[in-house]
């Protein structure tokens, strides 16, 4: 589905008319923004969902979508490309258990003064987040039978906490 199409889905839920006096924007945009573009054949203009996608392709920055998804009550997790290959599963595993025992000792840590700082609750948060993040890729990777796609997690995740090998 293209962004326009999307817009137009999510303009229809709504009133274009509010949409365009809370955003300080007139109604022919939000009404241009839900079609193709010029550069698309259309009589549209380059809409915000286009220039958030534009903005992750010059950073290539997940958190981005990361911050989107988390503002609208969810939570972003990268597919990995799927490979086929031998690996040993253990590693990978092995991994998980630790960032579960991680996210437990987080927790029993913030806990054991019978209250949570906000500091404290953000740590249990980053490590939550990245338990769901490796345990989904690792979940993506069983379905679809990428034991080399895990392997290029198991690495990153050694690149990015050495404590995890």
């Amino acid at each position: 589905m293209e962004s326009h199409e999307v817009l137009r889905k999510a303009i229809d839920k709504a009133s274009p008319k509010e949409i365009a006096a809370e955003l300080g924007v007139s109604l022919s945009l939000v009404y241009k923004w839900s079609q193709p573009s010029d550069e698309e054949g259309g009589s549209g203009t380059t809409n915000p969902l286009d220039r958030v996608v534009e903005l992750f392709r010059l950073t290539q920055d997940d958190f981005i979508i990361q911050w989107l998804c988390r503002k609208s009550g969810g939570f972003f997790v990268k597919n990995p490309n799927p490979t086929k290959g031998n690996f040993d599963l253990m590693p990978t595993t092995q991994s998980i258990v630790q960032m579960f025992a991680e996210l437990l000792s987080a927790i029993s840590r913030a806990a054991s003064d019978h209250q949570i700082s906000e500091k404290e609750a953000s740590e249990i948060r980053h490590e939550w987040d990245e338990l769901k993040r490796f345990t989904e890729g690792f979940v993506h990777c069983c379905e679809k039978g990428d034991f080399a796609g895990m392997e290029r997690m198991q690495h990153e995740l050694e690149k990015r906490w050495p404590a995890h090998r």
